[in-house]
C-alpha cells in the first residue's frame, strides 16, 4: 500500500484519485480552489446554467471504464447519451453539413448532401486511413505509457513523422471546407494546424466510429458524481489548498508542499501525481520550460427569451473568427441557455459576430456572463487545453506518464496522451496502470 497525494482536482486529478484509492492505497487529493471539478463544472445565473468547460466527449468507452475500475459501473451513475448530429457546420459559402456520428455510411450520405456529390467518398477515404494510425497508438500512446524502447516501427514513425496536419490536409483534399472540417478541432482548441502532426487527426475517425456523447442536463455533473465516487473509496480531500512545491529527498519526491487553513504543511507520500500544469511547482518547472500553456477561447454564456433559431447542440461557424455555438444549457421554462465561443480575429461583441455570421439573438439576451482566456486561466488555475503544439518537438518537451524525478507522474492534459475528457481519462488510466495494485 502506497501514500499518494494527487494534485489537483480536475477530471485528471479526480479519475487518477478514485482508481488508486479502488487499487488499496491510501490517496489523499489536494486542490487550490474551494470546489473540485477544475474545468468540469457549471456556470450558474438567474435560474440559468451552463457547462463551464466541455460540453460532450468521445470515445465514451473511456468514462464506461473509469467507472467500472474505480466501483459502481456508469449505468448506475450517470446516463451518457449519443448526440445527432455531432455538430452542424456553416460554411462562409452558406453551404451546411450537419455531421453525424458512429456510421461512415451516414457521414458520407451527408457530406454528399451537404457539400455535393463527392465530399461524401472523399471524407470517408480521409478516415479510412485513420484507422492504421488510431489502432497503433490506441496500443501505444494511448493505453500503456510511451516506451520508445519498446514501440513498434509503426509506432515510432507516427510520432517521429515530420508531417503536419496543414500539409496532410493540402495533399489530401481540394475541397476547403473538407480542411476546415478536418482541422477544426485542433482550431478551436487553439493549435495552429501547421504546428500539429498529422495523426493528431484520428480524432476524426474516432467521432466517425464512436460518435459524440454527453450527459442530458450537462457534463458538469461529472464533477459532482466524481467527487462522491472519491467519497466512497476513502479519498482525504483537502480542497482551498494549493500545493507549493514537491519535496524531494535524494532525487526522490517524499511528499508536497501545501497551504492548508493559512499555514504550510507537507504532506508526506511515496507517490505524488502531479494533475496541474506542471510549472505551478518549481521542482518541475525546469521541465517544462521549453512548453508555452494554449490559451482559452473568448466565452460568452447567454440566457435568452422568446424565439431563438432551432439549433443542434453544437453549431461550427466557420471563418474567421471561427464562432461555436453550444445550446444544451440548463433554462427555466420557456427561455435557452446557448454558450458561443471564438477564436481568432474576434474584433468585436461575440453577439456582433455571431450575428454577422447569421445568427441572430441580441435582442433575446436576458442574462450574460462574459469570460476572457484570462479570466479562465486565473479561475482554474491554468490551462484545461493543455501544451500548445509548436511542432513535432512539443512531444519531446511535454512530460509524460513516467516524469525525470522519481516517484512523480503526470495525469491530466498537460501530459501523455494530451487535452480532452478521452485523453484525460485515459491519463489516470496510465498512472493507475504504472503505480498498480497495493
Amino acid at each position: 500500500m502506497a501514500r499518494v497525494v494527487v494534485v489537483g482536482g480536475g477530471f485528471g486529478g479526480l479519475a487518477s484519485a478514485a482508481r488508486l484509492a479502488k487499487l488499496g492505497h491510501t490517496v489523499t487529493l489536494v486542490e487550490a480552489r474551494d470546489r473540485l471539478g477544475g474545468a468540469l463544472g457549471y456556470v450558474e445565473q438567474d435560474g440559468f446554467r451552463w457547462d463551464a468547460g466541455p460540453a460532450e466527449t468521445l470515445l465514451p468507452a473511456v468514462i464506461r471504464d473509469f467507472f467500472r475500475k474505480s466501483g459502481r459501473p456508469a449505468e448506475k451513475e450517470i446516463d451518457l447519451v449519443p448526440l445527432e448530429p455531432v455538430g452542424r457546420h456553416r460554411f462562409e459559402d452558406g453551404s451546411v453539413l450537419d455531421l453525424p456520428g458512429g456510421s461512415r455510411a451516414a457521414q458520407i450520405d451527408a457530406l454528399d448532401g451537404g457539400l455535393g456529390p463527392g465530399a461524401g467518398q472523399a471524407w470517408a477515404a480521409y478516415v479510412d486511413d485513420l484507422a492504421g494510425v488510431w489502432e497503433v497508438l490506441r496500443r501505444e500512446w494511448f493505453e500503456r505509457p510511451w516506451s520508445p524502447e519498446h514501440a513498434s516501427k509503426e509506432g515510432k514513425a507516427l510520432l517521429d513523422s515530420r508531417l503536419t496536419l496543414h500539409k496532410a490536409m493540402q495533399r489530401t483534399f481540394r475541397d476547403e471546407r473538407l480542411r476546415l472540417l478536418a482541422t477544426y478541432r485542433t482550431r478551436f482548441e487553439g493549435h495552429e494546424p501547421r504546428n500539429v502532426p498529422a495523426w493528431v487527426g484520428l480524432w476524426s475517425y474516432v467521432e466517425q466510429n464512436f460518435g459524440s456523447w454527453t450527459l442530458p442536463g450537462g457534463m458538469g455533473q461529472l464533477a459532482d458524481v466524481l467527487a462522491d465516487r472519491l467519497a466512497t473509496r476513502g479519498v482525504t480531500v483537502l480542497t482551498s489548498t494549493p500545493a507549493s512545491d514537491l519535496v524531494l529527498s535524494g532525487g526522490r519526491a517524499v511528499g508536497v508542499t501545501v497551504t492548508h487553513d493559512g499555514a504550510p504543511v507537507t504532506l508526506d507520500a511515496d507517490q505524488v501525481v502531479v494533475a496541474i500544469d506542471p510549472r505551478r511547482l518549481p521542482a518541475l518547472a525546469g521541465l517544462v520550460a521549453r512548453t508555452m500553456p494554449v490559451i482559452p477561447p473568448v466565452v460568452s454564456h447567454l440566457g435568452l427569451v422568446g424565439d431563438v433559431p432551432d439549433l443542434p447542440h453544437e453549431v461550427v461557424l466557420h471563418g474567421d473568427p471561427m464562432l461555436v455555438v453550444r445550446t444544451g444549457g440548463v433554462a427555466p421554462e420557456g427561455m435557452h441557455a446557448w454558450t458561443v465561443l471564438g477564436r481568432g480575429r474576434l474584433a468585436e461583441d461575440i453577439v456582433t459576430a455571431l450575428a454577422r455570421a447569421g445568427i441572430k439573438v441580441r435582442d433575446q439576451v436576458e442574462v450574460r456572463v462574459d469570460r476572457s482566456p484570462k479570466e479562465l486561466v486565473q479561475e482554474w488555475n491554468g490551462s484545461p487545453g493543455g501544451v500548445l503544439w509548436q511542432g513535432r518537438g512539443t512531444l519531446a518537451h511535454r512530460l509524460g506518464t513516467r516524469t525525470p524525478v522519481e516517484g512523480v507522474l503526470m495525469a491530466g492534459a498537460h501530459t501523455t496522451p494530451g487535452a480532452g475528457l478521452p485523453s484525460v481519462g485515459l491519463s489516470a488510466a496510465l498512472v493507475a496502470q504504472v503505480i498498480g495494485p497495493a
